[in-house]
């Protein structure tokens, strides 16, 4: 059976993530309002026997009616243009990490330190270990270190595709012969799932995305074995 927390967002891994949740929460406090009231007046009108032939407007209510959803409007769209200029925001990234889209798997370049590349492909049902998630591990993972300004600039080399992991509150889309790029920190350790989110072909559901959130002593430990491993 179902628990609440299945039916709304993944925990939030990113101070952007837990904007976005905050802003859904704003919004959904003020439609809740807007449904009640409504209900309330509709319910009224129907069940009550109050008439009046020879009424036939009244300009006060009518301002009433015009000005209040106005600013209830911008009640909802002030924080919402405030959060779509925080989403495209790039602080001084420590970190860039290069995501391409392939049909049907990623490629991850680390260009900051030893240009260092390798491709991502999700794990087969069949050669799956019994802790895999089915058609969401991959063979080899994006690793990153938490509590670090990211930046990752997504392409595509074929069709369009779509880099998003909701935990971190991320998407973007791989768009070929075009340069994209997000930032964001996370803020504590853990495995991030994705997939990718455009309808990108017969594989489109195939090809997820997983990031490793590490230390940073770890991260550069990891970078180090992969360099000597090459």
């Amino acid at each position: 059976m179902a628990t609440w927390g299945h039916l709304g967002f993944q925990d939030s891994a990113s101070p952007l993530m837990e904007q976005l949740i905050f802003f859904h929460d704003h919004a959904m406090v003020v439609l809740i309002l807007i449904t009640t009231l409504v209900g309330y007046m509709m319910a009224s009108l129907f069940f009550n026997q109050y008439i009046n032939r020879f009424l036939l407007e009244n300009q006060t209510i009518e301002v009433i009616w015009t000005v209040l959803p106005a600013f209830i409007l911008i009640f909802i769209a002030m924080p919402s243009l405030r959060l779509l200029y925080l989403l495209d925001e790039v602080n001084n990234p420590s970190v860039t990490l290069k995501s391409i889209g392939h049909q049907w798997y990623w490629s991850y370049e680390y260009s900051d330190f030893f240009q260092f590349e390798f491709d991502s492909y999700m794990i087969p049902s069949e050669e799956l270990s019994e802790t895999g998630f089915r058609l969401l591990d991959v063979d080899n993972r994006a690793v990153l270190p938490f509590n670090t300004q990211i930046r990752v600039l997504v392409s595509a080399a074929d069709v369009i595709h779509s880099w998003t992991v909701p935990a971190l509150g991320v998407k973007v889309d791989a768009i070929p012969g075009r340069l994209n790029q997000i930032s964001f920190l996370i803020n504590r350790p853990g495995l991030f799932y994705g997939q990718c989110s455009e309808i990108c072909g017969a594989n489109h559901s195939f090809m997820p995305i997983v990031v490793e959130s590490v230390s940073v002593e770890s991260f550069l430990s990891w970078m180090m074995s992969f360099k000597d491993a090459e």
